[in-house]
């Protein structure tokens, strides 16, 4: 398989590359040019190909680079190297260029070919202003621009929209192969990240899960009746976010606010047995944050959540500054559920109490819209989720690579990670300055809760360990695969990882036996 896609890739040229094998004009040989995104080639693209071959020599395609292309919320789906390899194996094409710019217009300039090939739907009526501007660069160095016959149309986007592409391992082993990634890279790095002090500072959320029997309902009222089996209370919200940390071999602090009450004892016996130390700040006027859910016949029935989200006293808040100066820590981590800890003023207060030598994080899972992940600023990494960036930027529409470079810049963080639910990441930062898209990991999803803290704790460890993003992002999405693969909030341990990698590994092999012989 290498050998057949070696050959292709011959046909990629760089824009350099490429002026020196044509040569300049005046040429032996006639040179047309097609330029497009080619995220998917369907028949109409094949025909146009096909006709601009036949008015030249030499047909040199180029594709726009992936950070340029803005059709779509989550376009490209397939990556430029796949895109430049799938026009690389037709025959017609001579060769293939990846343009790094907006526009082809520096391609044309520095080309100067004969031709500039468009689709038939650019020459019906006014030209476009961007085709207009083509023409014009045409026309200095006496090229022609011709149109092909539109005698099949096919959209390239309503195509995608009926079913993306699933190339999820080429994709990843795309960007791996790119930054000289392997995968005995990732199983190394889950090694190093151990002993690493963090302190997690944030909301403790007590989930309860409360098995029911459903016995019926009323008729003349919309209630459902029920009978009690049993209960069961969970450390959520930040609490679960350092027992993801302590799983994965950090060495943990946690500070946190609890009411005067029975699950106080609860979240302290649990960070005991997580051999988590524990800072914590009674505050007598507010309980400990608890979620119930009532589940009936294997079903969510209804969620009784006993919360105050009333901005902590600056008495209590005086205390967690002093608790975040003084605790020795190479990475801080501000894990907000909005329950009061957190909000714009103290989270200021909170962030001028971390020393500037120490590697900042921050989180912000909030479902309603009291929380705003901008308000964190010059942290080290955020990782948000795609509905909390659209919120903070006022912005529905605009495409992942978009929101992310602008959430970066009024956020003044160095690096994010936008989380995307079951089509995976994307990732922007300093390294990164036009971003990446990593596929989801998950093959079975089971249950979802718990991935974003997963991913919290793994990449925060990676990041400050590596100080590679993509590093951080890979380890961080394959934790939250093995969370969604487990059945409630589970810590995820790095031997599951070092399982989920090896899977990866294994299944992206070319096998022998499926490889095509060509003699």
């Amino acid at each position: 398989m290498d050998k057949i896609k070696n050959k292709y890739s011959k046909k990629i040229l760089s824009l350099e590359k490429l002026k020196i094998t044509v040569g300049k004009k005046p040429r032996k040989q006639k040179i047309i040019l097609c330029h497009g995104n080619f995220d998917v080639v369907h028949p109409g693209h094949i025909r146009h190909l096909i006709y601009a071959k036949s008015k030249a020599d030499l047909l040199i395609v180029s594709i726009t680079a992936d950070k340029h292309i803005q059709k779509g919320t989550y376009r490209p789906f397939v990556p430029e190297n796949l895109r430049a390899l799938n026009l690389a194996a037709f025959e017609m094409v001579d060769f293939v260029t990846i343009d790094n710019n907006k526009k082809p217009i520096k391609l044309l300039e520095n080309l100067k070919p004969d031709f500039f090939a468009k689709g038939f739907e650019y020459s019906s009526g006014t030209l476009p202003p961007a085709t207009q501007e083509e023409a014009k660069v045409v026309e200095k160095f006496n090229g022609e621009m011709i149109f092909t016959p539109g005698d099949i149309i096919y959209s390239s986007t309503q195509l995608l929209s009926l079913s993306e592409p699933k190339i999820d391992n080429y994709k990843i082993l795309d960007v791996m192969q790119r930054n000289k990634i392997t995968f005995d890279i990732l199983r190394e790095t889950l090694k190093n990240i151990k002993g690493i002090k963090v302190h997690v500072v944030g909301d403790t959320i007590v989930d309860t899960h409360t098995k029911t029997n459903l016995i019926g309902g009323y008729l003349k009222t919309p209630t459902a009746s029920v009978s009690y089996q049993d209960s069961k209370d969970y450390t959520g919200g930040a609490a679960i976010v350092a027992k993801h940390l302590k799983k994965a071999g950090a060495d943990v602090s946690f500070t946190t606010i609890l009411g005067n009450d029975k699950l106080q004892k609860f979240v302290i016996d649990e960070m005991k047995k997580s051999k988590i130390k524990l800072n914590y700040i009674l505050d007598k006027n507010r309980p400990t944050t608890n979620k119930n859910t009532i589940v009936a016949g294997g079903y969510n029935l209804l969620k009784i959540d006993k919360v105050d989200n009333q901005p902590i006293s600056s008495n209590i808040l005086t205390k967690m500054k002093n608790f975040i100066s003084k605790e020795k820590a190479d990475i801080v981590i501000f894990s907000d559920f909005r329950h009061g800890i957190f909000n714009k003023s103290s989270i200021k207060a909170l962030s001028s109490s971390i020393k500037k030598s120490i590697f900042k994080v921050a989180d912000s899972q909030v479902a309603s819209r009291w929380g705003n992940i901008t308000d964190f600023k010059n942290f080290d990494l955020i990782t948000p989720n795609e509905k909390e960036t659209r919120f903070s930027l006022a912005d529905q529409d605009a495409s992942i690579s978009d929101i992310s470079r602008r959430l970066k810049k009024s956020s003044k963080n160095k690096n994010l990670i936008l989380k995307l639910g079951e089509r995976g990441i994307f990732s922007y930062g300093k390294s990164h300055p036009n971003g990446f898209a990593l596929p989801s990991f998950t093959k079975n999803i089971i249950d979802a809760v718990g991935a974003g803290d997963a991913l919290l704790a793994y990449s925060s460890l990676t990041l400050f360990s590596t100080k590679s993003l993509l590093l951080a992002s890979l380890l961080g999405s394959l934790a939250a695969a093995c969370e969604c693969e487990k059945d409630g909030n589970i810590t995820v341990n790095p031997d599951e990882i070092i399982e989920k990698i090896n899977g990866i590994e294994n299944s992206t092999r070319y096998q022998s036996s499926n490889e095509v012989k060509i003699k």
